[in-house]
């Protein structure tokens, strides 16, 4: 073979293995953006019984992604708890998503800030990562065909009447 023809060869290899490496190549999904449709999931408890997306259908659902070890979700979590139990009267269902890796912590946190509302856990971040969470907390506000609504990045007074009032026409359908 001559020069010129190696060469063209390593040229079309080069070529041919960057494309195939461009179009083959893991690509880390895209954030969440309203109107999206949240990816179905199941996430183990500290129960038995998973924590699935599927056992949901047609509500209105606040998923909120916490650690214990985070301050503003420790500071928001009076506040969010009191939404669940006022929002859950009318049909909205929160669910929470830790990412803490140590379930006693976990356990303890929910025994302390009596968290009636389910909670999940989501140790490698897998489940965050495909909602798009970038920080702690982040809460997606679904509607009932499963869309993002809304998502609120960090902490926030969940007895603020705005956010109520939102989460309510959701669930009335207005």
């Amino acid at each position: 073979m001559s020069k010129s023809n190696a060469v063209k060869l390593a040229v079309l290899v080069a070529i041919l293995g960057t494309t195939g490496y461009l179009a083959f190549r893991p690509t880390a999904p895209r954030p969440l953006a309203i109107g999206d449709r949240a990816p179905d999931f199941s996430v183990p408890t500290l129960s038995a019984s998973p924590l699935k997306l599927a056992d949901y259908p047609q509500q209105v659902l606040v998923v909120n992604f916490w650690a214990t070890w985070c301050p503003p979700c420790v500071d928001e979590a009076p506040s969010f708890e009191r939404f669940a139990e006022r929002v859950g009267r009318e049909g909205v269902v929160v669910l929470g998503v830790s990412v803490d890796e140590d379930a006693g912590a976990l356990k303890d946190f929910i025994d302390k800030y009596h968290v009636t509302y389910p909670v999940g856990r989501d140790p490698a971040r897998a489940l965050a990562a495909r909602f798009g969470t970038v920080q702690f907390p982040e809460t997606y506000i679904l509607d009932r065909n499963g869309r993002l609504a809304e998502k609120v990045v960090g902490a926030i007074d969940w007895d603020d009447p705005r956010i109520l009032t939102f989460v309510r026409s959701l669930a009335s359908g207005s």
